[in-house]
């Protein structure tokens, strides 16, 4: 039981954190979490261990914890990683996967803004493309990334400006194409192109919202 509330008050954190519920540089204490959350301070402190680890939060000695601001060098650094370990999940996703599993990416062929926000469809693009790996630190790593580049794109409102979903869903639809056709090659040169443009958008945007360096 201690395990499954350490568990359930460390997702809900995480997921308020990556979805800017709770603020970068907002100040939480444990206190009012174990309050909040109706549980003792020792899942409090073993879930925000496990998000200072994620270098989520910052430990204030003697005050509590703080959500980590967002940098333009934690920009680069996740979006250069994403550029690395997605192109290598969809190579080998094509070499290895099974039909099935590349027929079930059609459903992102469209998005459908009644069912979902444009960014929960991108997040969840990216993931089942990785899922489709067979290397299983591979893709969870990539889902902690693309999770952690929402967060980017929701801190600047301006990140959505210039970005044309029909563009993207068309872009999303190619890297389809190439998965189904085994073409590993294609398509990772499809999905480092697609996250390099996505970079620049979201750096771009940052900076003009004067993001810490």
């Amino acid at each position: 039981m201690p395990s499954l509330l350490r568990d359930a008050v460390y997702a809900r954190l995480r997921e308020e954190i990556l979805g800017c519920r709770l603020t970068p540089g907002e100040e939480l204490r444990e206190q009012e979490l174990a309050a909040r959350f109706d549980v003792s301070k020792q899942p409090v402190r073993e879930a925000l261990l496990r998000l200072e680890q994620e270098r989520l939060i910052t430990v204030l000695p003697r005050q509590g914890y703080r959500v980590n601001p967002v940098s333009l060098a934690d920009a680069r650094d996740i979006f250069r990683f994403r550029e690395v370990m997605e192109p290598a999940c969809a190579a080998d996703a094509a070499r290895t996967a099974a039909d099935a599993a590349l027929k079930a990416l059609d459903a992102f062929r469209e998005f459908d803004s009644g069912k979902m926000d444009f960014i929960k469809y991108n997040r969840a693009f990216h993931v089942a493309v990785a899922m489709c790996s067979p290397h299983r630190r591979m893709r969870e790593e990539v889902a902690n990334l693309v999770a952690q580049a929402d967060r980017l794109v929701l801190v600047s409102i301006g990140a959505i400006e210039g970005r044309d979903p029909d563009r993207l869903i068309a872009e999303h639809a190619a890297i389809i194409d190439a998965l189904q056709a085994r073409n590993g090659r294609q398509a990772a040169r499809l999905l480092r192109d697609h996250i390099a443009d996505a970079e620049k958008r979201v750096v771009a945007a940052l900076t003009r919202h004067a993001v810490i360096l």
